[in-house]
């Protein structure tokens, strides 16, 4: 057979029965706009073939434990080897879920602590290290021949009592002398302690001169010590006076001799936060706690208590007399009342003007008053209610770090274990290109260094596969659910080249997503790699360096949707570029660019985050420019997010619309009177459910119901516009419940989902379905393009706006009632964009976008950059997160952090113009800029 992967027929979603031989063992990269069918090619026929058919080989009852794929709509597929997605999801949501366990780093990790880790006390810090008997033995005979020696066994350390019940025992046991409190007693005697004073008693097991001769009585007297003492032995060295020099405690169990802990067995199953063995018992190995927040019982300081300080005991009605009432002026009022007065807590007070220790009364109680947040808290831990748990309680949580174990998850007998000085936990909180400088200069001794070597080996391989991804900056105990779709993508890239499978075809989503220009020829020689083990990738993939490193290109199109899914070209980059009606081959070939606008001035007005310092940031700056199109660049982990989203972001949600997420940490924002409102479109689904519609989301199809319940026909029937909603009763068909499908579960074989046989996929029930505007039915008009719909209704002025700038987004060719489970991300980001854009405009708000370039090739870029340029033309502020240089060059303003990501990172590199930027050397941004505008780095 010869080496490639021949398709014939597909017809998958909008293919156009694509016929394509695919080279085997290339890297091939699928391109085209956003809707032209490449996910519908490269993941919807040719992975989801593969993998049926691998699954396929499986036995029934292993079937019916995996998610089988549909079977795609194609003809023939030859020539497929076992397929591996690699796409741009999420690995976990599990906050247990980190970096290193899905490298799988932190179980070589947990390995290797096990097997040459050196446990310490977690008190007061001494090596703790077990020694059996002969090891003992062999110590205590290294004295010089002659020394009088003591051998004790320690039965008492620092306890009350006594202890006349073990004196008599021990006599009874035939032993002569103890030890009590550093003082030699014989056991026949009256040995009279204070009961309410500490002791340590020693047994005195025997006396003796070391020499060879006595080797035999010596291991005998330590062998017996050991029993007595459960596993302890004190070996004392007395002088000619019988006064002690020195003495050694040694331990056949890892035990604190000072402090009288014992550590458990040191085993890997010790540094696992995921099980009671290792985790922390307070956090149960999340390492961080939801409590009741003071600062969400009171958010508002300047409020008296009778004004409602107290907001979660509290319910307000706007009258002249601020009174509250609800809850607020019955049982809660009576308790909060009492406790005031008998305190003598003034109720008419602002909350900031009551001190301390009466705000800890109303808190947390005096005795007889239980207090707001211990009386929430507890009922909290008694519910068994979810509802009372998300719906009343959570508003009044955050989450913070585990007090007991400082987020680091693990029991604190884990976490004294160390190796080179550094706990697992001190591994893990370094990025991985700090860990590979760890691991490359680590220190061990001879046995320690043989015991190692493949546990070593495994770690660093998998830290250098990270670190040519383009991930250094990312630390190992960072959760999974922090993580973009680039970076887990990348992350999924790193550990299946550490698996070295070959002959395998992976399938890969934009793995450039969030890689700066920088990183990306690191990523490049990764997949050639990949490549060069003998497998096959098909990569979809907009980038265009990795089109022109490409061994193979297929340009899909012409257009989107209806009118895309054939195969505009297809060959090496060079012949692709020669191809006439290829948009992607004129963009490569230089005969179509995005151009560069003319740069806008500022209003004059800026938004100042002062102080910056969550994560890397190292207390910077940062003045933002309003009115302009702004873009937030750098390396890949230079800042870019955690300025935008953990500061900016949520700072201004917590002032806008009270959201509960804490920013992170910064000394003030200024400015913030300069915008009313801020709206971040990100690529997250408009909608989680079938029933969710691009019409639904943009609220057009209340629109397009009260035009259906406006017609003489239904007004006759007496319809309102719910008989035209499928998701409620009525008009819908309930067999189907307005799905228009019905799922039927195949147990081992996946589920199929077939059209309704009651109203035929349709959705509306045959009355409704009768009922007709300009002659469609409500279900012929949610089947529509964009294009067709933007006609259909063109004397509908509200109406028409809304789909017009659906159809000016770029998105003409979905369906208005396509299921956004089936819009991919950028689909999504611009259904939400033209919302914005169709909705009046105040012309002071602030718009943030993160990497909306993602899934967009470059004739939708431009696309993009005329809508987001439309909004700072109305006055509006548009911040984007982006690495894509097209985008870059248009900004009016560019904030390039940097200079390295991680550590290195995290600092205002330069701000300004892109011309300003170019001009900047330590700049990565700049220094790309000036190769793309002039054509070559000065």
């Amino acid at each position: 057979m010869e080496n490639i992967i021949k398709i014939r027929g597909a017809r998958q979603h909008n293919l156009k029965n694509v016929d394509i031989d695919i080279p085997k063992n290339k890297l091939v990269v699928v391109t085209g706009l956003s809707g032209s069918g490449k996910s519908s090619l490269a993941f919807n026929t040719i992975y989801a073939e593969g993998q049926r058919r691998y699954v396929e080989s499986l036995s029934a009852y292993a079937r019916q434990f995996l998610d089988l794929m549909d079977k795609p709509d194609v003809d023939i597929i030859e020539g497929l080897s076992p397929a591996i997605s690699i796409e741009q999801k999420n690995p976990s949501h599990n906050p247990r879920s980190i970096v290193g366990t899905v490298t799988e780093i932190y179980d070589y990790l947990r390995l290797l602590y096990a097997r040459i880790g050196i446990a310490h006390c977690p008190k007061c810090g001494k090596k703790v290290t077990p020694q059996s008997s002969q090891q003992i033995i062999d110590d205590v005979m290294k004295l010089d021949e002659g020394t009088m020696i003591y051998i004790l066994a320690p039965l008492i350390k620092g306890k009350i009592g006594t202890y006349e019940e073990l004196f008599s025992r021990l006599l009874k046991d035939g032993f002569t002398r103890v030890r009590v409190d550093k003082k030699i007693y014989n056991l026949d005697e009256t040995i009279k302690l204070d009961r309410y004073k500490k002791h340590n008693i020693d047994l005195l097991i025997d006396r003796i001169k070391v020499s060879e001769q006595a080797h035999t009585r010596i291991a005998d007297s330590i062998e017996t010590t050991l029993k007595q003492a459960r596993g302890l032995v004190t070996v004392a060295v007395v002088n000619e006076n019988k006064d002690i020099k020195e003495e050694k405690t040694y331990s056949e169990h890892y035990a604190c001799i000072d402090c009288g802990i014992n550590i458990s067995e040191i085993e890997p199953r010790l540094f696992s936060f995921n099980t009671p063995h290792g985790a922390c018992p307070d956090c149960s190995g999340i390492g961080e706690k939801s409590e009741i927040d003071p600062d969400l019982i009171v958010p508002d300081k300047t409020r008296t208590v009778n004004q409602g300080a107290l907001q979660a005991w509290s319910e307000p009605v706007t009258t002249r007399t601020h009174r509250w009432k609800g809850a607020w002026s019955g049982y809660y009022y009576e308790l909060i009342t009492d406790a005031c007065k008998r305190n003598r807590i003034p109720m008419n007070r602002p909350w900031k003007d009551l001190t301390s220790k009466q705000q800890e009364v109303l808190l947390y109680g005096d005795g007889e008053f239980e207090g707001v947040i211990t009386n929430m808290q507890r009922r909290y831990s008694e519910t068994e209610s979810d509802f009372v748990r998300t719906e009343i309680f959570s508003k009044y949580m955050s989450t913070k770090t585990c007090p007991t174990c400082h987020g680091k998850r693990l029991k604190k007998e884990a976490l004294s274990v160390l190796v080179n000085d550094k706990s697992i936990m001190d591994i893990t909180a370094m990025s991985v290109e700090q860990a590979v400088k760890f691991f490359d200069n680590i220190k061990l001794t001879e046995k320690e260094k043989t015991i190692s070597k493949v546990i070593l080996k495994e770690i660093k391989a998998r830290l250098n596969f990270l670190n040519n991804v383009g991930l250094s900056y990312l630390s190992l105990d960072r959760q999974s659910s922090t993580l973009s779709g680039g970076e887990a993508q990348r992350i999924h890239l790193a550990t299946q080249i550490g698996s070295g499978l070959t002959g395998v075809l992976y399938v890969l989503d934009e793995p450039s997503i969030g890689l700066h220009q920088r990183d990306n020829t690191m990523l490049l020689k990764t997949l050639t790699t990949l490549r060069d083990l003998g497998n096959t990738l098909i990569v979809v993939e907009h980038d265009e360096d990795t089109m022109r490193t490409a061994d193979y290109l297929i340009d899909l199109g012409p257009g989107a949707g209806i009118h895309g899914g054939q195969v505009v070209a297809s060959g090496t980059p060079k012949e692709v570029m020669k191809v006439k009606n290829s948009v992607t081959a004129q963009y490569l070939n230089g005969k179509l660019s995005i151009p560069i606008p003319k740069r806008k001035k500022t209003n004059g007005k800026w938004l100042s985050i002062k102080g910056a310092s969550q994560f890397n940031l190292k207390n910077i700056n940062v003045d933002i420019p309003l009115g302009l199109f702004v873009c937030v660049t750098g390396v890949s982990g230079s800042g870019k997010s955690t300025l935008v989203h953990e500061i900016l972001y949520k700072s201004l949600a917590q002032k806008f619309y009270r959201a509960k997420e804490v920013p992170g940490k910064n000394k003030g924002i200024e400015g913030l009177e300069n915008i009313d409102k801020v709206v971040i479109v990100d690529q997250s689904p408009i909608g989680r459910t079938p029933r969710s519609n691009p019409v639904t989301y943009t609220g057009a199809f209340s629109l397009i119901r009260d035009l259906f319940a406006q017609t003489p026909q239904a007004k006759a029937r007496g319809y309102m516009p719910g008989r035209f909603s499928f998701n409620v009763k009525g008009g819908r068909c309930e067999n189907c419940q307005g799905d228009g499908t019905l799922q039927i579960e195949m147990q081992f074989l996946p589920d199929i989902f077939v059209k309704c046989d009651v109203c035929g996929g349709r959705r509306f029930n045959e009355e409704t379905l009768q009922i007709k505007y300009k002659g469609k039915n409500i279900d012929e008009v949610l089947n529509m393009t964009v294009e067709e719909s933007v006609k259909f209704f063109e004397n509908i002025p509200k109406l028409h706006k809304i789909l017009s700038t659906l159809n000016d987004v770029g998105l003409g060719y979905i369906k208005i009632g396509q299921s956004s489970t089936t819009l991919s991300g950028g689909e999504a980001q611009r259904i939400k964009l033209a919302t914005e854009l169709s909705r009046r405009s105040t012309g002071r708000t602030l718009y943030i976008l993160d990497e909306p370039t993602t899934g967009l090739h470059f004739a939708d870029i431009a696309k993009l950059l005329d809508v987001l340029h439309k909004l700072v033309y109305a006055g509006n502020t548009v911040l984007v997160i982006e690495h894509n240089l097209d985008v870059i060059k248009t900004a009016d303003w560019i904030i390039d952090l940097g200079p390295e990501g991680g550590d290195g990172g995290g600092k205002v590199v330069g701000c300004g113009t892109p011309e300003k930027i170019m001009t900047i050397e330590k700049s990565y941004t700049g220094q790309f800029l000036r190769k793309l505008i002039y054509g070559k780095q000065k």
